[in-house]
């Protein structure tokens, strides 16, 4: 009962405006105040401040300062492996790319061309590999690079901001494809063409990259295109990719059999950011 009202009201809420009003709230500079709900979610979500850089809730000026909060440098490590996960967060789903179709939950698929809202650009990964990495409100919010990659282009798809959580993807269909969404296409010399998605969600303020900034500060109602052709962005092996504001999800999409995914590796698993994620196949 619970679970119905629940993706109930979430087609019913404004959720493009109450994300944009939650997200201005998040950026405000109100003294106490905001110590004090920084205080509540840290307590609530039971988030870990000793592994963050600035420990101490009144360190930071904003929600959103917090939110993104950077971690100690030795509160990671990189693993000695050829991927590595490039987020705190849980294992929804992983594994082959079935023609064109990937897993968003048991009994629920959508596909490529959806997701990337390109048909020419999907048909680069039938029968690849993916992954869905989801970020709790209470996880580390930066988004890492899983291998080193030269960015050649960027997309943003406009969409609605459903919940990301494990309820709204068991029971919405195309979840994915239809929220609002990053697309970052790198190319590595060892396996080829890969892409990270950066999916957005409710109360998510904004989705940034390292080399942009906020992309969706504006949210038009149509498709936006970057190509870095001519002025190649390269990020190295766990150099930070961008950041969420709130909780929400990153989709990685991998061609052929240019990669294989770590044993331990599995549906629910939690994971950390710099541990190994998979190997390259020759």
């Amino acid at each position: 009962m619970k679970e119905k009202l629940f993706i109930y009201l979430q087609h019913l809420l404004p959720k493009k405006y109450l994300s944009i009003f939650l997200g201005t709230l998040a950026s405000l500079r109100a003294g106490w105040f905001t110590h004090k709900a920084i205080q509540l979610f840290v307590n609530k979500y039971k988030v870990d401040l000793q592994e963050a850089k600035q420990e101490q809730v009144n360190q930071y000026p904003t929600f959103n300062d917090f939110f993104t909060r950077e971690l100690k440098k030795d509160s990671r490590e990189i693993a000695d492996s050829a991927l590595i996960s490039p987020v705190d967060g849980t294992i929804s789903q992983l594994g082959r790319i079935h023609e064109q179709s990937l897993i968003q939950a048991k009994g629920k698929l959508y596909s490529i061309q959806s997701l990337l809202a390109n048909e020419d650009r999907s048909a680069d990964f039938i029968n690849g590999q993916f992954a869905t990495l989801y970020l709790s409100p209470r996880d580390y919010h930066r988004i890492h690079m899983p291998i080193g990659g030269t960015l050649k282009r960027m997309v943003h798809v406009p969409g609605t901001l459903f919940s990301v959580n494990p309820v709204t993807v068991k029971n919405i269909d195309n979840l994915f494809a239809r929220n609002e969404r990053v697309i970052c296409y790198f190319d590595n010399p060892q396996i080829g063409e890969f892409v990270v998605v950066l999916v957005g969600a409710t109360v998510v303020g904004s989705i940034q990259t390292a080399w942009h900034g906020i992309v969706n500060r504006s949210r038009p109602n149509h498709v936006r295109y970057w190509s870095y052709e001519h002025q190649p962005v390269f990020l190295d092996k766990g150099q930070e990719l961008g950041q969420f504001l709130l909780g929400s999800t990153v989709i990685l999409l991998f061609k052929g059999n240019s990669m294989q995914f770590a044993a331990d590796w599995a549906p629910n698993k939690g994971i950390k950011m710099g541990e190994a994620m998979g190997s390259i196949n020759e």
